[in-house]
């Protein structure tokens, strides 16, 4: 073992916050966000530094904005209820039992002076200056963030779909416009409540629209005055295909497979405005609605910006094969913040696409490289070829093209499952989920919604005399539009 890699880099002096300062033998290794990246990583290095975190010539600090690991190609699944919203999500603290898991926001990185800037929850509530911490190692993945265009109303208007917490709003969301539908004798606000826009032809906006689809037509035949014709839902693409990850022929039958549900597809086409709940899109058409979906990408965290990394063109950190910050000795990435070189693609230049099955496997590579540059030993490029890839469209159907091999239907979405089951983290999430969805192959669906649990002190506040908050999108607790009764 190097002694030199153990010792303190320049620069580390006393530190804010509720850590204490490790000894000089200690080598720090500080991972920036608790996603993909961030949770393997740390996950890799608790396995290959067992020793040297046992002694205390290692330490693992991970900064996240939330306590828990967002499997996110789950989400369409929370969204129409085939899962329960809390396997969906994997506490960092009980995976994470060797590291030192702080729940806050790193703001700046020197990395120059090996120091970060992170803010708590304590801290915000107090008032208090942004805390310091030094290390000697750092893995800076804090995810991407939606990507958003100034689109008038979005703001106001808009329901992302990237976080656990959004997918079940959504779900709620829906399900309560057709309560709002069933209960109105109004055709305007019935028509609005029952448009559905979904913009952006990726896995994310496909597969929500897919599943949620599929959830709000079962739910439809426990509503005496509303069909699953009576539901109108637009799909929104600017580009002339969907899910390009699936090849061209696989994405043509996605287009089929969805206008045969009575999905409208708009290829070319973009969102103009959805100001006074009215979907304006840029070929002209205009759809009164009360759900605007925005799926339409996303882009590198604005944390990025706010370090002396070198970054690329489009706002993600240059990266090598091994997973080091170009020109960075001792600054490491992975995942949809970096652009790491494709050593397996034919044309030079190449990068790895921001996608899970690239981030599950670079930080696999990059727990090892972290390790071996502490040990002294030598480095290994990250390699591998893009296997493929599957997207749910609903129950029992699906599109997937995989080695070479496309698929579609059932086959497809049985695909889906199996390969998203073996890459859930956790034995015990694994269980669960399947748990869950053995059940919900004998039991009927759920076509509950509980959105007063966004605004849980609503009625109480109610009682007690004061004005409960607005909900979602201006509605009142529960998805009741405000005044209605």
């Amino acid at each position: 073992m190097s002694e030199k890699r153990y010792e303190k880099g320049p620069g580390k002096g006393p530190e804010k916050g509720p850590e204490k300062e490790p000894t000089r033998e200690t080598a720090r290794i500080l991972v920036v966000g608790g996603g993909y990246v961030g949770m393997y990583t740390a996950l890799r290095l608790q396995k290959k530094l067992k020793p040297e975190l046992r002694s205390g010539a290692a330490r693992i600090v991970v900064i996240t904005p939330d306590p828990y690991m967002t499997y996110q190609p789950f989400l369409p699944e929370a969204a129409a209820g085939s899962i329960s919203p809390r396997h969906v999500v994997v506490p960092l603290r009980r995976v994470l039992g060797q590291c030192d898991v702080i729940v806050g926001e790193v703001k700046t990185v020197d990395h120059a002076r090996r120091t970060a800037t992170y803010t708590t929850l304590a801290a915000r509530q107090e008032g208090a200056e942004p805390a310091t911490l030094t290390y000697d190692e750092l893995v800076l993945a804090p995810g991407s963030v939606s990507r958003t265009l100034p689109v008038p109303g979005l703001a106001d208007h808009g329901i992302g779909f990237k976080t656990v917490e959004e997918a079940v709003g959504l779900r709620n969301h829906v399900i309560g416009q057709l309560d709002i539908a069933s209960s109105t004798r109004d055709p305007a606000v019935r028509d609005a409540a029952l448009t559905f826009v979904f913009v952006g032809g990726g896995y994310a906006g496909v597969e929500a629209l897919g599943e949620l689809e599929d959830m709000a037509r079962y739910a439809a035949r426990f509503y005496h005055n509303i069909t699953a014709d009576d539901l109108k839902w637009v799909l929104v693409e600017a580009s002339d295909r969907i899910l390009p990850e699936v090849g061209p022929e696989m994405g043509k039958y996605t287009i089929r497979e969805l206008r045969g549900r009575n999905v409208d597809v708009r290829l070319k086409t973009r969102l103009e405005s959805c100001e006074n709940r009215v979907a304006v899109l840029s070929d002209g058409s205009r759809f009164p609605t009360r759900t605007v979906v925005w799926t339409a990408g996303v882009k590198p965290n604005p944390l990025l910006a706010a370090t002396d990394l070198p970054l690329t063109d489009r706002g993600r950190l240059k990266c090598t094969a091994r997973l080091t910050v170009d020109g960075a000795p001792g600054a490491w990435s992975a995942g949809d913040t970096a652009a790491v070189p494709d050593v397996t693609a034919d044309q030079d230049g190449a990068h790895c696409a921001p996608n899970a099955q690239h981030a599950l496997r670079q930080a696999r590579t990059l727990g090892d490289n972290i390790a071996a540059s502490l040990r002294g030993e030598p480095l290994v490029d990250y390699a591998h070829a893009y296997a493929g890839s599957v997207a749910s469209l609903g129950l029992h159907k699906g599109v997937a093209h995989v080695y070479g091999r496309k698929l579609k239907g059932y086959p497809a979405w049985f695909m889906h499952r199996v390969y998203h089951l073996s890459r859930v983290p956790t034995l015990n999430r694994k269980a669960r989920v399947l748990a869950e969805w053995t059940l919900s192959g004998l039991f009927k669906r759920e076509i509950v919604s509980l959105g007063s649990l966004e605004n849980p002190r609503a009625e109480f506040e109610l009682a007690a005399g004061g004005v409960p908050p607005a909900g979602p999108s201006g509605d009142a607790p529960g998805g009741t539009p405000k005044g209605s009764s």
